[in-house]
C-alpha cells in the first residue's frame, strides 16, 4: 500500500474536524438530533446532503474522483486514519483508478446510525485536506450517481424459495434479518441485494423477478427521463416519491426508488 499522505498523519479525527469547521466547512450543517441511536430518513439526509454525501438504500454513499489508482489508495488511506478505529464497523471503499466510492452504513444493524453520520463528517474533512471534494454525481456530473440495486422476486410460498437463492447466490442473512421471509446479501457486499415480494396468485403473463434501483432523492428524475428517453414506459407513480415502476418496451419492470416517502 503506498505510503499514508503526509496531509493525514497526526491530526487524527478530532483535528480535522476541527480545522474543517474552523474554515466554515460544516458551520451551517444540521446537527443530528439524538433519538436513543435510530435517525429518520429526513435526519440522515439533512444531516450529510451539504457534505456531498446522499442517504441511499439505509447507506450513505459519495465518491471522490482521482487522477490515478496510486491517488486512490492514497485518499483511502487519509480517510482511514481520519475515521480512526470506528472504520472497521462502518466503512467500505471501491477503489477504482478514476475514482473512490465509500459507503457508510453499520455492518451490525444494516442501518445508517449517528456514528456513521459523525464518520461523514470526518470524512469530508479529511478529503477537503487533501484539495478534493465529495461528490455523489448526480444529474449527469459523472458517468452514473451513487446509488445501490436490489433484486426483488415474487414468490407465493417465500421460506421455500429463499434457501435456493441463498445457496445459489452464496448469499447471507442482512445483520438482524434471518427470518424465514427476511432479504439476503452478499456477505462481501459486491452483488445486490435480493428481497422477496408476496404473491397472492400465480401471474404468468408478469416477470416475476425485477430490479430496484436506488439513487439519490436528486437523481431521480433525471434516471427516468432517461430511461423514458431510451424507450422505457411509466407504469405507475402512485407511490412516488418512494418510487416509480417503468418497464422497457417488452414489459420487463424496473422500479426507481429514493428514500423519501418512507418515514
Amino acid at each position: 500500500m503506498a505510503p499514508v499522505p503526509a496531509a493525514c498523519r497526526g491530526p487524527g479525527r478530532a483535528r480535522l474536524m476541527r480545522d474543517y469547521c474552523d474554515h466554515g466547512g460544516m458551520a451551517d450543517i444540521p446537527v443530528v438530533p439524538d433519538n436513543g441511536g435510530r435517525l429518520s430518513r429526513q435526519e440522515i439526509s439533512d444531516a450529510v446532503g451539504d457534505l456531498g454525501w446522499r442517504y441511499v438504500l439505509g447507506a450513505l454513499q459519495t465518491s471522490v474522483r482521482v487522477p490515478s489508482l496510486r491517488r486512490a489508495v492514497e485518499v483511502a488511506a487519509c480517510v482511514t486514519e481520519a475515521a480512526g478505529g470506528d472504520a472497521d464497523g462502518s466503512l467500505w471503499m471501491d477503489v477504482r483508478a478514476d475514482r473512490l466510492v465509500m459507503t457508510l452504513q453499520s455492518l451490525d444493524a444494516a442501518m445508517v446510525t449517528p456514528g456513521e453520520v459523525e464518520l461523514a463528517r470526518a470524512v469530508s474533512g479529511a478529503v477537503r485536506e487533501l484539495g478534493l471534494r465529495l461528490d455523489p454525481e448526480v444529474a449527469g456530473a459523472g458517468p452514473r450517481s451513487v446509488q445501490l440495486v436490489e433484486i426483488a422476486i415474487d414468490a407465493i410460498d417465500i421460506p421455500r424459495v429463499r434457501p435456493f437463492w441463498k445457496a445459489v447466490m452464496g448469499y447471507a442473512d442482512e445483520a438482524g434479518a434471518s427470518g424465514p421471509e427476511d432479504p439476503l446479501v452478499d456477505p462481501l457486499r459486491h452483488g445486490p441485494a435480493i428481497w422477496f415480494q408476496q404473491m397472492d396468485a400465480p401471474r404468468p403473463q408478469r416477470n416475476r423477478i425485477h430490479f430496484d434501483i436506488s439513487v439519490p432523492h436528486d437523481e431521480a428524475p433525471h434516471r427516468i427521463r432517461a430511461a423514458l428517453e431510451a424507450g422505457g414506459v411509466l407504469l405507475s407513480d402512485e407511490h412516488a416519491p418512494s418510487f416509480w415502476v417503468l418497464a422497457d418496451a417488452e414489459g420487463n419492470e424496473a422500479c426507481v426508488t429514493t428514500w423519501q416517502g418512507r418515514d
